[in-house]
């Protein structure tokens, strides 16, 4: 067995790959695999947030992968005949990482960069055309088979993760159940490759129209993507007619504006595992959990579950934490997903309605809310914090978002601070082993004290621990935070 690693990753999508990238960051050697020979060429996802260019960023994917994208303002849930029933995003959104709030993407373009970053990083090895056919686990991690082009391979890692997509042969080996959150539609997908962008919407549309629900959102490198609901009776093989489509598109007016570049058939799921980790062996992305697209957050939370696992793995194979920790993954990401899977539904259950009359009080509703109250959408796609975990549990700002603030010169705190986790206090004292500490008079973070400093006056803490994902372990006094974080890395409750 002359294959080793400390972690196996099965997937090399962007889940896969962004987790590769960052556990290398953590210092831990990576074997990743994927069953096919290249990238998929045709778009699949289609938006990132803010939050997810700052993972990129942590890896040296964010400027290359901005490059390609389309950073985007509304997004629109319209009546059949154009009212604004419900509105998302601003015309100047902000956001707390300091990239733009919202960005649709070429998934192709975006898997192009992370693999260009892939080979610059030598504790990365990726092989392609490798599928696992079954591992087992002893004390030592996990045995993992593969069959290849050059035979069977068997690589030994402390730990496997799958990050092989809905149809996951990590999840199904492992005995990972899913639980089905009831939501299963059939949609048409059609992706173009625009010619003519003045002839195309400004801003991402949900067409709630009982005869046709439909979706027309804005993508990355110079693509447009419309989803049309299938009525019943219809069949994939009618519906994916040339002709079928050319119908539906002709009252967006764009014969010659786009060509075609994909046309497929998906069935919309609602999906999660009841069982994220057994032992060494984790699941992460659509592996773990799968959405409907409504909320943009299918990419996003698979990113956000690297984000989560990454830093942990790298702590308890560097010997700073307990293995316990690990199980705080599947306890902060699970009901983080579940919150944005609910936003999906929420978003979807309002697109599919088809009976005219329902659709008509649902318009009537609607705009009478909007008319009254401003935006029923309330502007943003917001998450909520994580309520437990590897928290300091009741201290002010403990499971929220850590803003990174930047300055007039682009540079960003992240860059400055380094990889984490960071103890940050109003005044210098003594440094903590294990935690890079700053004051706010320090010169690596000087340029960022005054935002830091609102934040701390808003939460009322004289220092804030954030953790190497960007969430806030907590905040107190310096000694209590450190104290902290030491029980919680060793398995104890904060």
């Amino acid at each position: 067995m002359s294959i080793q690693a400390d972690v196996i990753i099965v997937g090399a999508g962007p889940v896969g790959a962004t987790l590769s990238l960052l556990l290398a960051r953590e210092g831990a050697s990576v074997f990743l695999t994927d069953k096919a020979a290249e990238i998929y060429p045709l778009p699949r996802a289609a938006h990132i947030d803010h939050e997810i260019v700052r993972v990129f960023q942590a890896v040296g994917a964010a400027d290359a992968v901005m490059a390609a994208s389309k950073a985007t303002t509304y997004y629109d849930f319209l009546t059949a005949s154009g009212e604004v029933l419900m509105r998302f995003g601003s015309a100047d959104q902000k956001s707390p990482s300091g990239w733009p709030a919202s960005n649709m993407i070429h998934q192709p373009s975006v898997e192009a960069v992370l693999r260009d970053v892939i080979a610059k990083t030598p504790l990365v090895e990726l092989k392609t055309e490798w599928s696992l056919t079954a591992y087992q686990v002893d004390g030592a991690g996990v045995i993992a088979h593969f069959d290849t082009p050059s035979g069977e391979q068997t690589v030994r890692g402390r730990y496997l993760v799958g990050c092989d997509g809905a149809r996951s042969t990590v999840r199904d080996l492992a005995g990972m159940e899913l639980e089905d959150l009831d939501f299963d539609e059939p949609w048409l997908v059609i992706d173009t490759v625009v010619h003519d962008a003045s002839r195309l919407p400004d801003r991402n549309l949900q067409i709630c129209d009982p005869q046709r629900p439909t979706t027309c959102v804005q993508m990355g490198s110079g693509r447009h993507r419309w989803e049309f609901m299938m009525k019943p009776g219809e069949k994939p093989e009618d519906v994916l007619d040339d002709a079928f489509i050319a119908d539906l598109l002709k009252p967006w007016k764009v014969d010659g504006a786009v060509t075609l570049e994909r046309k497929a058939v998906y069935r919309f799921h609602a999906l999660i595992a009841r069982q994220w980790r057994k032992g060494p062996v984790f699941v992460a992305g659509d592996a773990a959990h799968q959405t409907p697209p409504f909320a943009g957050q299918g990419l996003c939370a698979g990113v956000r579950d690297a984000a989560n696992l990454a830093w942990k793995l790298g702590a308890v194979l560097r010997g700073e934490a307990d293995e316990r920790l690990l199980d705080t993954y599947q306890t902060e990401r699970s009901p983080h997903v579940r919150a944005a899977i609910d936003l999906a539904l929420m978003m979807g259950r309002t697109v599919c309605i088809t009976d005219p009359k329902a659709a008509a009080e649902r318009d009537k509703a609607m705009l009478a809310r909007r008319a009254s109250g401003g935006d029923g959408a309330g502007g943003g796609l917001g998450l909520p914090s994580f309520d437990s975990g590897c928290l300091l549990v009741g201290t002010s700002g403990a499971g929220s978002y850590f803003p990174q603030p930047a300055t007039k010169t682009a540079a960003r705190l992240d860059d400055a601070a380094g990889r984490g986790p960071w103890l940050i206090q109003r005044e210098p004292s003594a440094a903590v082993a294990s935690l890079e500490t700053f004051a706010l008079s320090d010169a690596r973070i000087a340029p960022f004290a005054e935002d830091i400093a609102r934040w701390l006056d808003k939460h009322g803490g004289q220092a804030v621990l954030v953790r190497p994902d960007r969430y806030v372990f907590g905040t107190g006094s310096a000694n209590e935070l450190a104290n902290a974080w030491t029980k919680a890395m060793s398995g104890q409750p904060a």
